[in-house]
């Protein structure tokens, strides 16, 4: 259990997963503007923060990882409307005691059309050990464009439909939600262990969560 006061985790950058790929950051994802037009959502069309995850990324790095695991914060109830299955509401909850990898995309994304194809790969290589993974669709007003992207793309795991972005609330006041793609990996108390900021090799973040799906419960 978490201590009721202590100083934030400080995140580690380890060199081993820095991307191998020279085309550099900024190739690899598209900058929005986190829930324009949307205004802040209120009432029952706002997702409860609930969480204590704070978001800190010294120097501006964009691998980031939480240690030691009793010091991670949550993140709060994320759910929203499922994206290929209407009438259908897939949450965070759906995958108690699992390691959940949660990736922001939007098919109007570049760099999220090749990452698709690493995120299943990883997906389909880590299910074995208790791992989900969980796709938030943002700023897609067409769902069948989207819906589209996932069947081309044949990507097995769920995704929350959220055009406005309002699930993103869940994350905490400090995550960057203008960086499209980006990509959490919880551990099974879905504690957040790692962020990354960018477009995803298999080989970058499969090492990361298989490591943290070998972690002591």
């Amino acid at each position: 259990m978490l201590p009721t006061e202590k100083k934030a985790p400080t995140p580690s950058v380890d060199s081993r997963w820095k991307w191998r790929n020279h085309r550099g950051a900024a190739a690899a994802v598209c900058v929005v503007i986190a829930l324009a037009g949307t205004g802040c959502a209120t009432g029952s069309e706002a997702v409860a923060q609930g969480g204590n995850f704070d978001f800190v990324s010294p120097g501006g790095q964009i691998d980031i990882f939480y240690d030691p695991p009793e010091q991670r914060g949550t993140v709060g109830p994320l759910s929203g409307p499922d994206l290929m299955v209407e009438g259908k509401t897939t949450a965070l909850s759906d995958f108690g005691g699992k390691v959940v990898v949660i990736n922001v995309w939007g098919q109007w994304c570049g760099p999220c059309r090749g990452e698709a194809v690493q995120l299943e790969q990883v997906y389909e290589a880590t299910k074995p050990l208790g791992v989900e993974f969980l796709g938030i669709n943002v700023r897609d007003s067409q769902r069948d464009k989207a819906q589209d992207f996932v069947v081309d793309r044949k990507v097995g795991f769920p995704s929350i439909w959220d055009p406005p972005m309002r699930t993103l609330l869940a994350l905490g006041g400090n995550y960057p939600t203008s960086v499209i793609p980006s990509t959490l990996v919880l551990d099974r108390q879905h504690r957040v262990a790692a962020v990354f900021l960018r477009a995803l090799l298999a080989e970058d973040l499969q090492p990361v969560v298989e490591r943290v799906a070998k972690e002591p419960q």
